[in-house]
């Protein structure tokens, strides 16, 4: 497809009155995000105040600095295959990465499905990560009344509070974070009012790290924040407010560690299965596997809800611990199952193609033989 190719795309997302204009309206000054496309879904909506120029009639915007705005016209699809045409014919010079921000209490995943799954967009775009704005002063009644709010945390890679200036009660506010760490372990929770938090810190969440410009697993799998917090019982109801939690606890973060070499029949038929059964429940899967039939080269898999990126063979074992680690984040998704369904395939490898059909009437059976 060329050079520039595949293009990372960030997702912005967030609660209703979350400050993500503000946001985008000052990451769109850093120089690191000249050449980014915003996808935005309401021009009317959103006022990239210091930076429009004439609206042209095709719906794209050319900002003062080389950047882009257009509007979702039709499918998130077609304005991303617009994008890539206007790069091919030479109408857009460079893309560095595109910003698509989701309206309000969207629910993300279908927004995620249309970057990973497209056949045409799977080659031109890549999805870096997902940034989710949580407003410090309403962030726990609107956790309290929508389940679509506890999903967007669950997805997030990077968790922005804004308005933390504006919460009065301290206590309140301590309680959102520790709430949004238990929810999403694994994401980076960072303050919208922190200098820190600019471009270097919201972007670049794929398994590359600009930094280092190597994989680096433990990152991208969110384990190095996950170790920080170590994951409560979902039945852990602090400070006597468990009857507004109620949707938290639907949403669960799990890590399947298995240590040694998996077949990638075994594997595949796992997912399979998986996606099959539960794929509503499963919000986001990261994994790195070790394979029977390439142990020096694990694969990495992504994927969200039903859709998974093609998998990806990375050319060596970037941090020199080997096995098969996946991390789902899952919305009323039974721990046993999957534990047990993970265990069948990876302590089973003798689980030939012939047993689908039993597995597929009961999967607990033979994960429990």
């Amino acid at each position: 497809m060329g050079s520039g190719f595949p293009i990372p795309v960030s997702v912005l997302t967030g609660f209703l009155g979350a400050g993500k204009t503000t946001l985008l309206n000052r990451l769109l000054k850093d120089p690191a995000l000249a050449d980014t496309a915003v996808i935005i879904n309401e021009f009317g909506e959103v006022a990239i105040d210091h930076l429009l120029v004439e609206q042209s009639s095709d719906g794209i915007i050319q900002l003062s600095d080389g950047c882009l705005c257009c509007t979702v016209r039709g499918e998130l699809v077609d304005t991303l295959a617009d994008l890539v045409d206007r790069l091919q014919t030479g109408r857009i010079a460079r893309l560095a990465r595109v910003i698509v921000e989701t309206t309000g209490l969207a629910d993300p995943a279908p927004v995620l499905q249309s970057i990973m799954a497209h056949p045409a967009l799977i080659q031109a775009f890549r999805l870096d990560g997902v940034i989710t704005l949580v407003d410090a002063v309403n962030g726990n009644a609107t956790l309290d009344a929508h389940v679509e709010a506890v999903k967007q945390v669950a997805v997030a890679d990077r968790i922005v509070l804004s308005k933390a200036d504006l919460a009065t009660d301290p206590n309140e506010l301590e309680m959102l974070r520790a709430r949004l760490r238990q929810i999403n372990p694994g994401a980076e929770l960072l303050d919208a009012g922190d200098t820190e938090t600019g471009v270097a810190a919201l972007f670049d969440c794929g398994l590359y790290n600009p930094a280092t410009k190597s994989a680096d697993v433990r990152r991208w799998l969110g384990e190095e924040a996950a170790h920080d917090h170590h994951h409560h019982d979902g039945h852990d109801h602090e400070h006597g407010h468990d009857h507004g939690h109620r949707h938290d606890q639907r949403v669960r973060s799990y890590s399947l560690v298995h240590d040694g070499p998996v077949p990638f029949s075994a594997i595949e038929m796992f997912l399979d299965l998986l996606r099959s059964t539960h794929g509503e429940r499963l919000l986001r899967m990261k994994g790195v596997i070790e394979l029977e039939e390439d142990p020096s080269r694990p694969l990495v898999i992504h994927g969200v809800q039903k859709i998974l990126h093609p998998p990806v063979q990375l050319p060596s074992w970037p941090d020199g611990q080997r096995g098969t680690r996946l991390v789902l984040i899952t919305l009323d998704m039974p721990e046993d199952y999957i534990r047990r369904l993970f265990a069948a395939f990876a302590n089973r490898p003798s689980i030939d193609t012939p047993d689908r059909a039993a597995l597929e009437n009961n999967p607990l059976a033979i994960a429990g033989r």
